[in-house]
């Protein structure tokens, strides 16, 4: 591998440039530019929440480090094709990237997926791990093709715990150092050109967004379904919390217990759940 190999990293967090950068500069790349992802959708106006985020993101950004914040991807090809990039690092940008992108940087572009792929391929494979119970979550990185995490694998690493209470904080302190170790070994392969291994395709999951209704609690469903829905939510933060009906009245559930314990008792399908941590519902925009 040559020395001073120019990145770029398309990110959307503080913390998650800091890693990539890190990363990066001890395996002899040297990042050139950041990109931020200002709007869920290409030719789309720029979200709240992504300017609160590209606004922290400036405040932090390295002496001499160039921000791009593309509106569509005819901009960000032209925005990244003047830095003459040997690799653009992909962690949690929301756009299908074309062509046309995947083919300015000499070595390609590599993405930061948090499953251990082909399971939940898509944008939110954390939600659907918690939603579906499960007790830890994995890392791949990728080679990136026109296809959503579908693209051939360069290292992959399993085993990051899930914790029954898991907060984006707690995760992100044991994917942190995952990915650190991960991304220096795909570096590497990326340099060295090594092809990937193939995605079994007939082994995929997806884990698209979260459908609407689901932020409606059914007590017909099982009380481990719930628990988890309630878990998941609870995950994204207090503001997305489900609402359930509980005797004639609305109420927003931010915690549950599958043991017997001080709280509201609500039978389920197949066994009792109790409702530790929860608001009426006050807003009359709210859905009954």
């Amino acid at each position: 591998m040559t020395d001073s190999m120019r990145v770029a990293i398309a990110s959307f967090g503080v913390e998650e440039f800091d890693t990539l950068h890190v990363a990066c500069l001890e395996a002899g790349y040297v990042p050139v530019a950041y990109v931020n992802c200002r709007s869920m959708k290409p030719d789309s106006d720029t979200d709240s929440h992504a300017a609160h985020a590209a606004a922290r993101i400036v405040a932090a950004l390295p002496p001499g480090m160039d921000l791009l914040l593309p509106g569509n991807a005819e901009g960000l090809v032209e925005g990244l094709a003047g830095y003459q990039l040997d690799l653009l690092i992909v962690y949690g940008f929301n756009w299908k990237l074309p062509a046309a992108v995947l083919n300015v940087p000499r070595f390609g572009v590599v993405n930061v997926h948090t499953s251990l792929l082909p399971r939940y391929r898509g944008p939110a494979p954390v939600l659907w791990a918690i939603r579906n119970g499960d007790s830890e979550v994995g890392l791949t990185i990728h080679r990136m093709d026109e296809r959503f995490d579908a693209g051939p694998i360069l290292t992959q690493r399993g085993g990051i715990p899930l914790d029954e209470d898991v907060t984006p904080q707690r995760l992100w302190g044991r994917l942190r150092p995952a990915l650190h170790d991960e991304l220096t070994v795909a570096l590497d392969m990326a340099a060295r050109q090594v092809p990937g291994t193939p995605q079994d395709d007939a082994a995929a999951s997806a884990a698209g967004f979260i459908e609407p209704e689901f932020s409606r609690v059914d007590w017909s469903r099982s009380a481990r379904e719930i628990h988890n829905q309630v878990r998941m939510f609870a995950f994204m933060g207090r503001d997305c919390a489900p609402v359930a009906v509980v005797n004639g009245q609305q109420l927003r559930v931010f915690r549950t217990r599958l043991e017997a314990t001080d709280g509201i008792r609500v039978e389920c399908s197949d066994a009792p759940i109790w409702i530790v941590d929860s608001a009426p519902v006050t807003d009359p925009a709210e859905p009954r």
